[in-house]
């Protein structure tokens, strides 16, 4: 299940369903006689596209979901609690590049949040999720290595490197928490269904959303009227998270 899952959620996102839209009106034009149909469908397939890459829609539809959480600016509140938890968004292990080229951009900006609230909590531990799926190497280890080289003690980090997915890692961190409150580091994006999975066992996490790609802005550019890479980006984690968010439900995971 859990390999089918991998196979077909990509088809389910933007880019591959305009493909596919395109696809199917080719070949209405090519091998049948439904010219009309096969060009309102190419049509449509690039109206989507232009559409999924305009940065407005992309806008409002990623904040719906990064915004639901406020990010964790004043740690005071939370002076007692002994865990941070960072979630893994991504790596590639590669022994010829630097260990920081290794993790995703989501991973850095995961790890160096997770890092900072850490360091504001002196007393706290830092525990690192993330195992080896489709790569030798545990995301969770490249992620010890990375936070190795920034400063922070061995003995303050905790690697969870058995889970596969986000249902997995609610799992595995449950039993190293327990029942104690925990700061939990994520992607704003990803923060909604973490939350959902995490409170689904019990779980009493304090959300520290991270890696925002929706952000105020200070001046308009001409960039904001035209379709560009960072806008299907940005629609491709809404299509991302609703999906997982759907599965989720239908399996009973929230």
């Amino acid at each position: 299940m859990f390999l089918l899952k991998k196979i077909v959620a990509p088809l389910l996102l933007p880019l591959s369903i305009c493909l596919e839209i395109l696809l199917v009106g080719l070949w209405l034009l090519l091998f049948t006689r439904k010219q009309k149909t096969g060009k309102a469908i190419i049509l449509l397939g690039i109206a989507s596209l232009i559409l999924f890459s305009y940065a407005p829609v992309a806008d409002v539809a990623l904040r719906s979901l990064e915004y639901r959480y406020p990010p964790l600016v004043d740690v005071l509140p939370f002076s007692d609690v002994a865990w941070v938890v960072v979630l893994g968004g991504g790596h590639h292990s590669d022994s010829t590049l630097p260990v920081t080229s290794q993790l995703s951009e989501s991973s850095i900006s995961r790890l160096a949040e997770g890092m900072r609230i850490h360091r504001l909590l002196p007393e706290s531990r830092l525990v690192l999720s993330g195992g080896a799926v489709f790569d030798p190497v545990s995301e969770a280890n490249v992620m010890a290595d990375v936070a190795g080289t920034m400063g922070i003690e061995g003995n303050k980090i905790i690697v969870e490197d058995r889970s596969r997915d986000t249902k997995d890692q609610a799992r595995f961190i449950n039993e190293i928490v327990r029942d104690k409150r925990f700061v939990l580091v994520t992607s704003a994006s990803h923060m909604p269904r973490s939350m959902a999975l995490f409170e689904k066992l019990q779980m009493n996490p304090i959300p520290a959303p991270t890696d925002y790609l929706v952000k105020k802005r200070q001046k308009i550019g001409p960039g904001l009227f035209f379709p560009n890479v960072e806008s299907l980006r940005k629609m491709e984690r809404v299509f991302h998270e609703y999906l997982g968010l759907g599965w989720a439900r239908l399996r009973g995971q929230t």
